[in-house]
């Protein structure tokens, strides 16, 4: 293992090597077992499909699919799917050992898994991706199921990709079959708050992160990098919540504005131009100029390595919420502990979405669905529960909030593994 200090820009964005780094880390101060240790430390099993697709022109197109399970010992599996070009193994299997750490901290019964197909969905037709999905589905049919492996939309996937999945898979086993995914559209068995659920989970953090230290929610000035799904809601969310959003940084550029942004225009504004640019209720200004900016609190909500070696001395944030997975690498992790940065790191801030999905696959199982204020009340009791978990062990453990996330998380599945036993 590579220790942070010394880690190359190629390893310390490399997200399983991140994973490990902490991984490591936690289980060296739990004094973890040698064999629960390596046994935690590598997936249960790795799956990499190529399968063909017929494109629209009528020529066959070969496309690489994966799907990792990181951990079942204390439930299915459970992870998004995602489709982009960059799309690689070690991303896979970090997000799918994330995915088992989330589950643990917010104490839900779900191990961690993850998928992708290397693909450029932009470039794509809706047919193409169609048929590309329902292929994908098919070659990993006999590896997922309610019971086994519960896929959810993740970059690049929506509710119309885990329709396609739910239908796939349901053909296969000649009965619908509504919670072998989450996510899905409402009336094939979605669940209301969703599609929020992401966002308001980064929000209800943000909310406990300043109760703890004292803080008013009311002026706090917020900075989000990323206006997808997460980012977008979050900032919706904590904008009609008191907060003030003084940046939204996109791939394309950012925005500013001191007295804060109109997120209901620029949610607006965004869906009927496609992109940010041009908004005029902000000030244009570049996202790496931005994300390094004045403010109280800074929300990466889009992809991995954000915050790394080259810009962590220059972020100003009184606290980050992680709303992505693995934005904030080790070595910039070390470099923030030492600014004194209050982190919610990733497995916890952003568990908003596989707490809503829990609660899709329960009521889908139930053939029973709740109410929105049902859904948002137990989301946000679980992620208040979960936060007080994570801090008292921080501070009982001398630890940052990250470490003692991966400790809770790390002692609960080992507890699990041990009260099982091992089989064979």
């Amino acid at each position: 293992m590579v220790p942070a200090t010394t880690m190359t820009l190629d390893q310390e964005i490399n997200p399983w090597e991140a994973q490990s780094a902490r991984f490591d880390f936690a289980a060296r101060k739990l004094n973890l077992d040698e064999g629960l240790w390596k046994l935690l430390r590598t997936p249960a099993r790795e799956i990499i499909v190529h399968f063909p697709v017929t494109m629209d022109d009528g020529r066959i197109e070969i496309f690489t699919g994966f799907r990792v399970q990181h951990s079942i010992a204390r439930g299915p599996g459970k992870g998004g799917i995602r489709y982009a070009p960059e799309v690689t193994l070690d991303e896979v299997r970090a997000l799918a050992s994330w995915m088992t750490w989330k589950c643990a901290v917010v104490n839900i019964p779900f191990g961690g898994a993850k998928g992708g197909v290397i693909c450029d969905p932009k470039k794509m037709s809706q047919g193409e991706l169609e048929r590309m999905t329902r292929r994908y589905t098919s070659e990993i049919i006999e590896f997922i199921g309610p019971e086994k492996d519960v896929p959810a939309p993740d970059v690049n996937t929506n509710e119309q990709t885990m329709a396609w999945i739910m239908d796939t898979y349901s053909m296969h086993v000649g009965h619908t079959v509504t919670s072998v995914v989450t996510g899905k559209p409402l009336n094939i068995g979605g669940s209301r708050g969703r599609v929020e659920a992401t966002g308001r989970g980064v929000m209800v953090v943000c909310d406990e992160s300043l109760r703890y230290l004292n803080l008013p929610i009311d002026g706090c000035r917020v900075i989000i990098q990323g206006f997808g799904n997460v980012g977008s809601n979050a900032a919706r969310l904590m904008m009609e919540h008191g907060y003030k959003i003084i940046g939204i940084a996109e791939k394309e550029g950012g925005l500013s504005n001191p007295n804060g942004i109109d997120i209901h225009q620029l949610v607006e504004y965004k869906y009927r131009n496609g992109s940010l640019l041009g908004f005029r209720g902000a000030e244009a200004m570049p996202s790496e100029e931005l994300i390094v900016s004045d403010c109280d609190v800074l929300i990466p909500a889009a992809t991995e390595n954000v915050i790394t070696s080259r810009n962590a001395e220059k972020i100003k944030a009184r606290i980050i919420v992680e709303g992505a997975n693995g934005p904030t690498t080790a070595v910039a992790d070390e470099i923030l502990a030492d600014k004194r940065i209050f982190i919610v790191p990733d497995i916890l801030a952003n568990s908003g979405g596989v707490t809503a999905s829990y609660f899709e696959w329960v009521q889908d199982r139930q053939g029973y669905f709740w109410k929105e204020a049902i859904v948002n009340e137990q989301l946000e009791q679980i992620l208040r529960d979960s936060f007080d978990d994570v801090v008292r062990y921080a501070e009982a453990h001398n630890v940052n909030n990250r470490i003692a996330a991966y400790m809770l998380a790390i002692d609960r599945v080992a507890f699990t593994i041990k009260q099982r036993g091992i089989y064979a």
